[in-house]
């Protein structure tokens, strides 16, 4: 049987390092690839095929979830794992949306990345346990459409303004100007119909996208 081919995308050196050695001392996978941004990761997909993507979603430039896009659009068959700090339902949507198959938190333990790469590269859906509850109250609910309206970007510079970035801190994380931050920032109090800052970040904590 041959070994299972991860590409794994995170923009933080020691991040990956650590992942390279936990996967590459377990029989049965091994790395072929690592990317530090979106963009590299959509190239490193177009280039080595993997079985399973690796995908932090927070990173400077194109985003985890716009790669995924990109990545899913060049193949819909590709088999992506998120792997983010970000543990809540409207990620977990947003990504699911995506069309990935796995979601797992950076705290989730080393056996748990190797049994989501397995049931992933098997075409699998694997949701990390401490993820369940937001699960199971969307499928029995139903989908909540108010970020629906709003881009994978937008979606992104949300967040960080709901934790009191500011646009030019913004533009800095994301590697956008801060006039794009801006109609950014213009389109989701048009899209989301708040007026300012504060009920913005009003909206984060009741959708349960920000700690209050």
């Amino acid at each position: 049987m041959s070994n299972i081919q991860v590409l794994l995308v995170d923009d933080h050196e020691v991040v990956r390092a650590g992942y390279r050695r936990l996967l590459e001392n377990t029989i049965g996978i091994k790395v072929i690839a690592e990317a530090k941004s979106g963009e590299e990761a959509y190239f490193g997909y177009m280039k080595h095929k993997p079985d399973v993507v690796i995908m932090d979603l927070s990173m400077p430039g194109m985003s985890g979830l716009e790669a995924t896009r990109k990545i899913r659009h060049y193949d819909d068959t590709a088999r992506i794992l998120v792997f983010s700090v970000h543990e809540n339902e409207s990620f977990l949507l947003r990504a699911l949306d995506e069309g990935i198959l796995g979601y797992i938190t950076k705290r989730s333990a080393a056996k748990v990345m190797v049994e989501a790469v397995r049931q992933v590269a098997q075409n699998k859906e694997f949701i990390g346990q401490e993820l369940h509850s937001f699960l199971a109250k969307n499928r029995a609910s139903g989908h909540n459409p108010l970020f629906d309206r709003i881009s994978s970007r937008e979606f992104e510079v949300f967040l960080l303004l709901a934790e009191g970035k500011t646009v030019n801190e913004i533009a800095e994380i994301l590697t956008l100007s801060s006039k794009t931050v801006g109609h950014h920032y213009t389109h989701l109090k048009n899209k989301l119909k708040v007026s300012n800052m504060a009920e913005l970040a009003r909206l984060a904590i009741r959708e349960g996208v920000l700690e209050p």
